[in-house]
């Protein structure tokens, strides 16, 4: 016997609300949490430039890329990831008489909520960060550029661009279809290639091989008649 043709035991049996719950939770795994927010790594962050500092003389300019994320289950009732993404980046303060160069590592949280919608559907929920939530690290090149990171609070600067960056990319129409899982689409789907295919053979081969395999075996009853 196969496994597809195998009968559950019934202690495995569950409720449907059991079930719906353990398939919720299957559907919304943290690969797929990760597939969803992926869409957004990779992506080029290039800005600026943009006046930082006191009366924004300086001119801040930078680029880089938003890195994999990584995801953490949350505890609660609600099947709740928090997920972090990576970006790097290098940036330039042009002022005017000399300018200074900048490299930043920041991580960026975002809390994804997976909601049940009418039609059997999976809506993947991001609560965008506020700019005091991305942590961020500025390394200077130079003594100047050090004291100058200070006086113009680049960190702040960055900290605001990037969260206001992050949170437009997850509007983006090739996120927002990321984020929408239609079960009942997938079901229609894989319920088309397991469903039984027509054949080419008759039922009548069958009984015509059924009564000549019986025939054989019972010969010897039939020749008694």
């Amino acid at each position: 016997m196969t496994a597809a043709d195998a009968s559950p035991d019934e202690a495995e049996f569950v409720s449907y609300q059991q079930w719906g719950v353990d398939f919720f939770s299957e559907a919304v795994s943290q690969e797929r949490i990760l597939a969803a927010v992926d869409n957004i790594a990779g992506q080029p962050i290039d800005f600026g430039p943009i006046g930082v500092g006191p009366g924004k003389i300086a001119k801040v300019r930078a680029n880089g890329a938003i890195g994999s994320a990584t995801a953490t289950r949350l505890d609660g009732p609600s099947i709740a990831y928090r997920v972090e993404l990576p970006v790097s980046l290098t940036f330039a303060v042009d002022l005017q008489v000399e300018t200074h160069t900048y490299h930043a590592d920041l991580v960026v949280p975002l809390t994804l909520t997976a909601r049940a919608v009418e039609g059997v559907r999976i809506w993947i929920d991001i609560a965008p960060p506020h700019r005091s939530e991305v942590r961020i690290k500025v390394t200077a090149e130079g003594i100047r550029a050090s004291i100058m990171q200070r006086i113009a609070n680049i960190e702040g600067e960055v900290q605001r661009f990037v969260a206001k960056y992050v949170a437009r990319e997850t509007t983006k129409p090739r996120v927002q279809a990321a984020r929408m899982i239609d079960v009942s689409a997938a079901i229609d789907k894989a319920w088309s290639s397991i469903a039984p295919k027509g054949s080419d053979e008759r039922v009548i081969d069958d009984l015509n091989e059924a009564l000549e395999t019986e025939i054989r075996e019972n010969e010897d009853t039939f020749l008694e008649l």
